[in-house]
């Protein structure tokens, strides 16, 4: 497949999607494919969506529809869940019932649960052609997946690369990794089949950006960006900060995960924070707040902790400030639409760094989210056009 080019201009354009937020495309990324994961678009011009896989035992029902509700109300678009036996496979169907974005089933090695669970209603299957058996084995996922109207991600990894790729390339690096996707995609594009969608990721960051660059000049296969095992909190979000933001400022990626040893939710939000940081994608509360110097009187590190928890399933895209000094927090902060500051007993509401009211120091929470309600209450797609 040839890639198609990258359309050059540098405005964007700013529109609602069917959840209510919104989202700013940019015209310099890379023109891929569109194909459809259950009802969600990816790939074309359509949102960068934020994906995240559950860690829970799939089989325990309660535990995954538990957890992918938790998933949903942070905004991940479409989820993953680990296929690793037949018992994973038949409880798709009974978790379908219970949530409302798409599910992917994610299998190693044995083709017969990846029928399995297209079967039991996957709206998509991720597999490697290199770990999930010979020709025959690919072919009977496809046709499947085939008659179903199943996309397909092809997951190629530093860990699942062919071991003649290997060799020629001398390990795992940027070219062997592309070598072995794009043997992958040829081996389902004989099979008639091009609904599909491609991760090529390593935990080595900069092989994972030289990869994804490399790719993404030959293919215009819609793309899944990441970085895998990341590590936990801090290492994770550096590591996919630096390698999904860098690519996503070149125009490359249609889909993204956050991979972090940590609840999942926590991927979500970091997602989110990624896309809002270079004005991809705007989907809730963006906070800002000072690091705290000698002026603060206020435990303002565990104010806004407690915040951030409060505010995690909104969606508008109120600015909000909270401040640790109420002589120069309102000045420092004035671009916020509603903001606090507090110290010695007192507390303030400020909105566009004009101070709105006073209130004892102990209600500055209740007070930041009534002002956020009464600021969502009047909000619009229009309000953030002129914003």
């Amino acid at each position: 497949m040839r890639s198609r080019p990258v359309t050059a201009g540098n405005n964007r354009r700013k529109r609602a999607n069917i959840h209510g937020n919104t989202f700013m495309s940019s015209t310099m990324r890379k023109k891929t494919k569109r194909i459809h994961v259950g009802q969600v678009a990816v790939g074309g011009d359509s949102a960068i969506t934020v994906q995240s896989m559950t860690n829970t035992d799939t089989a325990d029902v309660p535990a995954t529809v538990a957890q992918i509700l938790r998933l949903e109300a942070a905004g991940c678009e479409i989820i993953r869940v680990a296929v690793p036996d037949e018992d994973a496979a038949t409880a798709i169907a009974r978790i379908k019932k219970e949530i409302n974005i798409p599910l992917i089933a994610d299998v190693h090695f044995d083709y017969r649960l990846a029928i399995a669970s297209a079967s039991a209603g996957a709206d998509g299957l991720r597999i490697n052609p290199g770990n999930i058996g010979g020709d025959d084995k690919i072919a009977a996922v496809v046709r499947v997946a085939k008659d179903l109207n199943l996309p397909i991600r092809i997951g190629v990894n530093s860990g699942s690369v062919e071991k003649d790729i290997l060799k020629k390339h001398g390990g795992p690096l940027p070219e062997a990794l592309v070598e072995s996707a794009l043997r992958s995609i040829d081996r389902l594009a004989s099979l008639d089949f091009n609904q599909i969608k491609l991760s090529i990721k390593s935990s080595d960051v900069i092989n994972t950006i030289a990869a994804y660059r490399l790719i993404s000049r030959k293919t215009d296969v819609p793309l899944h960006v990441g970085v895998t095992e990341a590590g936990g909190l801090y290492a994770g979000i550096v590591k996919s900060a630096m390698g999904i933001g860098t690519l996503l400022m070149e125009g490359i990626g249609d889909t993204i995960r956050v991979s972090l040893t940590r609840d999942p939710v926590e991927e979500v939000r970091v997602g989110f924070e990624i896309l809002k940081a270079l004005h991809i994608r705007q989907r809730g509360p963006e906070i800002i707040s000072c690091p705290t110097c000698g002026r603060c009187r206020i435990d303002l590190f565990g104010l806004a902790e407690e915040l951030e928890k409060r505010l995690l399933t909104r969606t508008a895209p109120v600015k909000i400030a909270i401040m640790g000094c109420v002589v120069n927090g309102p000045g420092e902060a004035k671009e916020a639409d509603v903001g606090i500051a507090g110290g010695d007993g007192i507390g303030i509401l400020f909105k566009k760094g004009k101070v709105i009211k006073k209130f004892p120091e102990d209600r500055l929470a209740d007070e930041l989210m009534a002002a956020v309600d009464q600021w969502e209450k009047t909000w619009s797609t229009e309000d953030l056009e002129n914003k």
